[in-house]
Parts: C-alpha cells; structure tokens; sequence
C-alpha cells in the first residue's frame, strides 16, 4: 500500500463509505491516515462525546477539510460528559474554513453569543436548530447578516424565536431558496408575509405550528370567500416547488393562502390541518400549478356558514376542488388523501365524493395513491381503479367500504406493485387470494386488519410485512 500513488489511495478511499471502515483503514498506515484525514467531509456527533469543545477542535485539526458537520445531543443525559458551548462553537467555527452544512439538535448549552460565531463560516450554505432552546431572533439575526452564502435554513422547537428582524432581512437579501420552521411558538404564519421579495427564490418552504385539536366552538368560516380575487398582497414565489402547511389557522382575510395561487412552478403540496381553506384556494392553486406531481391533503373538519341562520361542519373541500385538479394538472403523480376525524360512515362530513375522486384519478397519471378514513371509497372505487394504467402503490387505511370484491378488481391493476391495508376489517382471507393468483406484487403491508390471517399473507408479495397490532403511526 505505501508503493501506491497517492492519487489511487485516494480514489480507493473515495469509494469506501462505511465510517467505520474508513476509521479502520486510516490505522494502517501514516499515510493512509493523512490521506483519509484530508478527504473526510462529513462528520456525525453526539452524546457520547465527551469533553466536547476539546473533541471537536481535535476533529477539525483532523479533518481539515471537513464540509457536513452534525452535532446531536438527544438523550443527552449527566454523565455523558460536557456538552459544546459558546467558547467551544467558537473554536470548532474558526478551524472550519470549508463548512457548507451544519446542524445543531438539542445543544442546550450554545446561546446567542455562539450562534454569532458563524458568521465567521462565510462559506456556510445550510443551517438546521433543531431544539436549541436559548437561541433568540438576536442570535438569528446575525447569521443572517454575517453568513451571506445562506441558502438554507431550518428552525425547529426554538421557542424563544419570537421577533422576525431576521426574516426581513433574509427577504431583503434575497438568497434564500429553503426556509422550514417548525413548532417555534413565536412566529405564526402572518410574519412570513414580511418576507417580502424573499419569496422570489425561494424554492422549498414549510411552516408547522404545535398542533393543535380544534377549533373555538364559535368559529363559523365564510365558505365563498376569494382571497385570490384581487392582489392583496404584493409579492411573487415563482420559483416555490414545495411548499408545506401544517396546524395553522389562517383567517378568510389574511395569512399563508395568498401563496397558494402565486406559485406557478410548484412540484409537491402538503396541506396538513390548515384551518379556513375552501374550494377557491385550491381552484386557485391548480389554475397557477400546472406542474404539480404530488398532493396531500389532511383535512380536519371545520364549520362552514350556508346562510345567515345556518351552518355545516364538514371537510374544507369539495368535488370542486378534485374537478379543478383533474382539469389544470396533468402531471399529478402522488395523491395522499386523509380525514382522520370524520366519520367511517357514509354520508359523513367528507366533502368529497366518489365521483369526483374518480375524476381526478381517470385525468392524471396517478402512480402513488393513498386514503385514509376515505368513507366514500368502496368496491366500485376499486374497480374504477383497476383500469389505471399507472397505479403502482397503493395504501388504504379504515376504508370500511372496500371488500374482497374490491381485491378481485385491484388484482387486475396492470402496473400494481405496492399495496398496503391497515385497519381494513372487511377484507378477509379470500380477498388476500386473489390478491395471489394475479401474482404481480412486490411487497403486500398488512396492519390489524382483523380478518386477514399470517397465512393467508405469506406468498401473496415477494416481500410481506404483517402485524396483528394496530399501528402506532394512525394515532391522531
């Protein structure tokens, strides 16, 4: 090995991934060590690491050239040692000349003052705060003056988040093309709208509030309100391709909704409990996003005013929605539909109906469908979607209404590969049959569906993943 040119160890080592084998190799020789050492470029460390700011100085002398740093402190508790502080965030900044990607998870330890030592990594592209619990709009506000090479920016459970000089800011400069924020209590959805010419390249944005279960009992939503009819708000995202809402009020008059019918190069759409929606935002959204390839709709139940004297509490969207999709997005690939909190009976609350699902299913090329609690989904469903020449997963969870009929139909799915149930207690084992003797399945899920047995299971997929056990991930 030590014959070798220093060129090919170096090309061995760049095709060597494990860590643990590249901590292996770097012991066999001086050289191997040196060369390993100055092309490392990504690090992960956590809480085992013990006297932390001497340990990662040591790092960076290291690996000199080190591009992707993450520092994780969950499960941190006493005894594993000290955790990075401001003096050591300092020292760890000023030896990483090469830095692009940092995260930062539960450092309980690193205030203002040590956020503000970034600046000195003018080379920093990416920045994840996750659980970082002193970190203010103060310590925020100077990455942002000082790493101008910003262009990507995560914020999740910093709760003492509150002002947003630094949002401005970052709307000013203009270099953002990723913000995500998540569960900061400080910041609602309004302030984004001071994010001003910011929106112009931005590329990916999701905003998630704690969560939250309902509504005041006397909140009654205006269900013909257009907050698309005129230019309320006078910024553009043009350049937005996914964009995520999740938990968040926002008021007929106000808020988030206005970018809904500005993003005109939008890819992936995930609306997860968004409050106060109705069939003109999303009619909106499809007249601007023709390249739309994938929505998900969470749908929390809302009260809608009829008239002056009355009201329905229902699911925010329509078969108007659906027809809307169906008609201005021909590109729609992935649909991800849920309503949790209705009713599994049909009729119930769900705005939506079986026909206009199924004319959103017959106008796109839908490779990835998925429902959930879809009370108006049943075997006639199924059938209609048998003839998709394009469907190749599909995930059904409590729909209460599909058979084993339903199984006889899907089975005949020219391009089906994926199927997952959960939860879905009228099919039994001699709809999982049918299922078999097509023989097109890659992988078949199979969650608490109370007639399914294991053997009926066993050899209808390559790949069978069963459970009696009602899954954890279904908790709303």
């Amino acid at each position: 090995m030590e014959d070798l040119p220093e060129a090919l160890l170096t090309e061995i080592l760049k095709r060597i991934t494990r860590t643990s084998d590249l901590n292996s190799l770097s012991l066999v020789s001086k050289q191997l060590y040196k060369i390993e050492g100055n092309q490392r470029g990504a690090i992960h460390v956590g809480a085992g690491l013990c006297t932390a700011t001497k340990a990662l100085t040591s790092l960076c002398v290291r690996f000199p050239n080190l591009q992707k740093v993450e520092i994780d402190y969950s499960g941190c508790i006493p005894g594993h040692g000290k955790q990075l502080d401001n003096k050591g965030l300092f020292g760890f900044s000023s030896h990483c000349s090469s830095l692009i990607d940092l995260t930062l998870s539960f450092c309980s330890c690193i205030d203002d003052s040590g956020l503000g030592c970034l600046t000195y990594c003018k080379t920093l592209v990416s920045l994840r705060l996750n659980s970082v619990p002193k970190i203010t709009s103060s310590g925020l506000f100077s990455v942002a003056v000082g790493c101008t090479s910003l262009s990507a920016l995560h914020l999740i459970d910093c709760e003492k988040i509150t002002s947003v000089e630094w949002l401005e800011y970052l709307g000013r400069d203009g270099s953002l093309e990723e913000l995500v924020v998540k569960n900061c209590r400080g910041i609602n959805h309004y302030d984004f709208l001071k994010f001003g010419s910011g929106w112009m390249k931005l590329q990916k944005f999701e905003f998630e509030m704690k969560r939250h279960d309902r509504l005041p009992g006397d909140v009654v939503y205006d269900s013909s309100y257009d907050a698309h009819s005129m230019d309320i708000y006078d910024f553009c995202c043009e350049s937005l391709k996914v964009l995520r809402l999740a938990h968040i009020r926002t008021w007929p008059e106000l808020g988030l909704r206005v970018v809904l019918g500005k993003c005109k190069a939008l890819e992936k759409l995930c609306l997860e409990y968004v409050h106060a929606l109705n069939d003109n935002d999303m009619i909106a959204l499809s007249r601007s996003c023709s390249n739309l390839k994938s929505i998900k709709l969470w749908l929390n139940l809302q009260r809608y005013s009829i008239d002056v004297s009355d009201w329905e509490t229902r699911t925010p969207f329509t078969d108007n929605s659906l027809y809307a999709l169906a008609l201005n997005c021909p590109m729609l690939q992935v649909v991800d539909l849920s309503f949790i909190p209705c009713s599994p009976d049909w009729p119930s609350e769900i705005g939506f109906t079986q026909q206009g699902f199924l004319a959103l299913i017959q106008s796109c090329p839908i490779r990835v469908l998925m429902l959930n609690t879809a009370n108006f989904f049943d075997d006639e469903g199924m059938k209609a979607l048998s003839s998709s020449p394009h469907l190749e997963t599909l995930e059904l969870i409590a729909c209460f209404a599909v058979t084993d009929a339903g199984m006889r139909f899907i089975a005949h799915t020219p391009c089906l590969s994926h199927l997952t149930l959960r939860v879905c207690h009228k099919v039994t084992d001699v709809g999982l049959a049918e299922l078999g003797c097509a023989r097109k399945l890659e992988s078949l899920v199979i969650e608490y569906c109370g007639e399914i047995s294991l053997q009926a299971a066993q050899g209808v997929a390559k790949s069978v993943h069963y459970s009696s056990k009602f899954p954890d991930s279904l908790m709303y």
